[in-house]
């Protein structure tokens, strides 16, 4: 753990700016509280008072051709009439041993590529329990197979049209009800080039049996969840995504937020020219030193100019034009939040080893006037990871209607129960209380099983029910027939989304913890 002064140095913030709040270093949740301690085991464990139920399995059926897909990541909830829903679950990545087999074979190939993407699935309240509907004609998939046009007014690597989605990570929602899902590290499947030619390899070789171009991958896709339809955003950059967080200026124009997660890459914002559409207007990029939102239009900026034919090349590479324009190097900004008692921004900083950052950060972005669409904004530590603050590693977050804030956690698993990280035990669901008595408390509330992290936590309309993402439970294993997990099923590990109720829950909701 980093002490304040290599925290600051970290951040580049001057002394007129380096004072962090007393919150940003959080109390250790006391004995009158529930509480989880940290283990090993290779369980989903959560404290007394809360309890979860499986809703689905990598690999059950949705419809009478399609199956629920691998290592499902963001949730979001689409409300139907009569306690009913549509759920969107995002599915990132594969592990070839638990498909097919490691061999790169086409056979292989196409099979992982019906694993990724997303599911659309129907659930419906019953006896105060969500379930799935089998037979709802809103279940579906999104593949590396399906076609997704480009909103865009030119093509992108000589096409108007994509084919599939992939590394699908976190998103978010549309204030007209469509979902966004991000494109994320595209280049695990793809490879990629920069405009000089230098390649990134593939290590999974997709591009070896099916040789795609990388550039119609990495974007932020729209997706309508009645239908199914979508199209890749390009306004919004493209690099590897880990969410699209939206919301409206004062101005009523939309407004979103996405990081680039990984290290040392940056944040955006993107102001849309529309009350009701995210497919034309102007991308952004965080100084944070000087506290703007960079332009990263071509017309705005003389360095672009100079390095970039047109608008549509700029959007293809925006990490190099962001490095261009000055934008501040973060430590791999994931999930973002909207404060629904402030408005203020929530991001979370996940770690950067290479500046001996292991723990990371919540980082708490305010803009000027409280407004969205402004170009000038302050900004301070409100959490950070650390033995004396119970977490690590904060990667997807939501808060609840009281302003409490619920987030899980990313140690890799080559990490977990390991120097610097031997304290936290396996990656867990934490909530920062906001007020009371308990106010500036951190609770571990429930632990994910070997090798998993938990991802996309979603709560229900009317929050009584937190629907959890468990991905990736074995990932370090070398054999399938000696997996390092076998939850849930005691067999081969397969990652779930689980529903998790209980009065513990409802009490911090409720802000009478």
């Amino acid at each position: 753990m980093m002490n304040r002064r290599e925290f600051l140095q970290f951040l580049g913030i001057s002394g007129v700016l380096a004072k962090i709040p007393a919150e940003a270093f959080a109390k250790t949740a006391i004995n009158s509280l529930p509480h989880l301690a940290a283990n090993l085991e290779d369980k989903l464990l959560t404290v007394d008072g809360l309890q979860y139920k499986i809703l689905m399995r990598w690999g059950d059926q949705i419809n009478l051709t399609q199956k629920f897909g691998f290592n499902n990541d963001f949730i979001a909830f689409h409300p139907l009439q009569n306690d009913r829903g549509i759920l969107w679950v995002n599915h990132e990545y594969v592990h070839p041993l638990f498909i097919n087999g490691n061999d790169r074979t086409k056979a292989n190939v196409d099979a992982e590529m019906l694993e990724v993407g997303g599911s659309l699935i129907e659930v419906k309240k019953i006896k105060d329990e969500w379930v799935f509907i089998k037979d709802s004609q809103y279940n579906r998939r999104l593949d590396a197979n399906t076609k997704i046009p480009f909103a865009w007014h030119t093509p992108i690597a000589g096409s108007t049209v994509s084919i599939g989605t992939v590394s699908n990570c976190a998103g978010g929602k549309t204030p007209w009800g469509t979902i966004l899902t991000c494109e994320e590290n595209y280049d695990m499947v793809w490879g990629d080039h920069d405009r000089k030619g230098n390649k990134t390899p593939s290590g999974q070789s997709w591009n070896m049996i099916y040789p795609r171009p990388p550039e119609h991958y990495g974007w932020v896709v729209e997706v309508e969840p009645l239908t199914g339809n979508a199209k890749k955003l390009i306004s919004m950059g493209r690099c590897a995504h880990e969410c699209a967080a939206v919301t409206k200026g004062k101005d009523g124009k939309v407004v979103a937020y996405t990081g680039d997660d990984a290290n040392d890459e940056h944040l955006y914002k993107f102001i849309s020219d529309s009350k009701s559409s995210l497919e034309m207007g102007k991308l952004y990029v965080a100084d944070l030193k000087k506290g703007e939102w960079i332009s990263l239009d071509r017309k705005d900026q003389t360095i672009l100019q100079k390095n970039f034919k047109d608008q549509t090349e700029i959007q293809i590479y925006t990490r190099e034009a962001a490095k261009l324009v000055g934008a501040t190097p973060l430590a791999r900004p994931e999930d973002i939040e909207f404060d629904p008692l402030t408005g203020h921004v929530f991001v979370a900083l996940t770690n950067n080893k290479n500046k001996n950052d292991y723990h990371g950060s919540i980082l708490k972005i305010m803009e000027n006037d409280n407004d969205p669409s402004s170009l000038k904004f302050s900004y301070e530590t409100f959490l950070t990871g650390g033995e004396n603050s119970i977490f690590s590693c904060p990667d997807n977050m939501v808060f609840d209607t009281k302003g409490n804030l619920w987030f899980t956690t990313d140690m890799a698993a080559s990490s977990i129960g390991k120097a610097p990280y031997e304290h936290f035990g396996n990656n867990g669901l934490y909530v920062f209380i906001r007020s009371g008595s308990h106010a500036g408390e951190v609770i571990r509330v429930a632990s994910a099983p070997v090798d998993a992290e938990f991802t996309g936590p979603c709560f229900s309309p009317d929050y009584k029910t937190l629907f959890l993402s468990v991905q990736h439970p074995g990932e370090s294993s070398l054999t399938k027939d000696n997996p390092t997990s076998s939850w849930p099923d005691g067999k081969i590990p397969k990652s779930c989304v689980v529903s998790i109720t209980g009065p513990v829950l409802n009490k911090i909701v409720q802000g009478k913890l």
